[in-house]
């Protein structure tokens, strides 16, 4: 009989996986994949979180939001145009202290800023608010101006992570970024979370452990070759609807850890992470949102201010420069 699944992910966010079958994600990746790392690849199962593993008493998870508040063109001297990007970004840290069972919210900061590669603007005044230059290279295609503004907003948040644990931290605290680490691979005791996957990394043999995974277990450490790769593992967490890939997400450190180091986390991530999953009744990107991660969201969005205040604001100032 054919069975039937409703991802718990609202369909107006995407996919929690980018794919058409209900088994993973479609796409397959380039990357180069070692995944003889902490067993052999024919010794591939699901792993539990060690006994005695002790869950850190002090995690903080940190995210960034962005948004786009206007279009911008500029018209030089000699006749040539510039298109530019007004936009404002933000970024949080929720402190959780698991031994108390409490939660805060410990640090966050606004940026905003004008990217474009115009050579002449150098930021611009709405109102109250003063838009950063950001001056990009080439003539501003507009994938280059979105991606312009992951630069700042990766900047923030280790700014804001470091601030954070430099107030309250314990010296064995978890980190928890929402996303890919990237440029923040340099944060100790740090942990990428990946909740949407959209790439196929391991191999047939290997991939066809993840859909084995009850909650809380993991896939064997695993090592990505890729620019902005390092050790990696699956973990499901719990509230899933009982599809092969409901509640999968990806983690990954970095990969200047040793191999034991990479081990270590891993087993962390498991004992701690499924703590923080989300339902479906409260998050319509359940169980992947994790819930600090649900209210920094919408904290931090409201921080950003009203965006039809900030545009009027920004059509005023570009009136106000012709």
């Amino acid at each position: 009989m054919t069975r039937m699944f409703v991802d718990a992910w609202d369909p107006a966010y995407g996919a929690s996986f980018e794919g058409g079958d209900g088994e993973g994600p479609a796409s397959p990746s380039s990357a180069q994949v070692d995944v003889d790392v902490e067993v052999p690849a024919a010794e591939w199962a699901p792993v539990d979180v060690p006994a005695g593993t002790r869950r850190p008493d002090v995690v903080f998870l940190v995210d960034g939001v962005r948004r786009n508040d206007a279009q911008i063109w500029t018209a030089e001297d000699d006749g040539t145009s510039f298109a530019g990007l007004a936009a404002s970004f933000a970024a949080g840290v929720v402190r959780c202290d698991l031994a108390h069972g409490a939660a805060e919210l410990v640090a966050a900061r606004v940026g905003r800023g004008l990217f474009t590669a115009s050579p002449s603007v150098s930021g611009v005044q709405a109102g109250s608010v003063h838009y950063e230059i950001h001056r990009i290279a080439g003539t501003g295609e507009a994938s280059k101006l979105q991606a312009a503004v992951q630069g700042p907003l990766t900047a923030l948040e280790i700014d804001i992570s470091s601030e954070a644990r430099s107030r309250g931290s314990d010296g064995a605290d978890l980190l928890i970024v929402d996303g890919p680490l990237r440029d923040r691979r340099q944060l100790p005791r740090t942990i990428g979370y990946i909740k949407t996957q959209k790439s196929r990394y391991l191999p047939a043999a290997q991939e066809a452990v993840v859909p084995r995974l009850r909650a809380g277990q993991r896939t064997p450490v695993f090592h990505l070759g890729t620019r902005w790769g390092g050790w990696s593992w699956y973990l499901r967490l719990p509230n899933g609807t009982g599809a092969p890939w409901s509640g999968i997400v990806r983690v990954e450190c970095s990969p200047e850890l040793s191999v034991e180091q990479a081990i270590e986390l891993a087993g962390l991530s498991g004992a701690t992470l499924p703590r923080f999953a989300s339902a479906s009744y409260k998050d319509p990107r359940a169980p992947q949102n994790l819930v600090p991660i649900a209210g920094l969201e919408r904290r931090l969005r409201g921080m950003l201010g009203d965006s039809r205040v900030l545009h009027r604001a920004l059509a005023l100032a570009s009136a106000r420069s012709r």
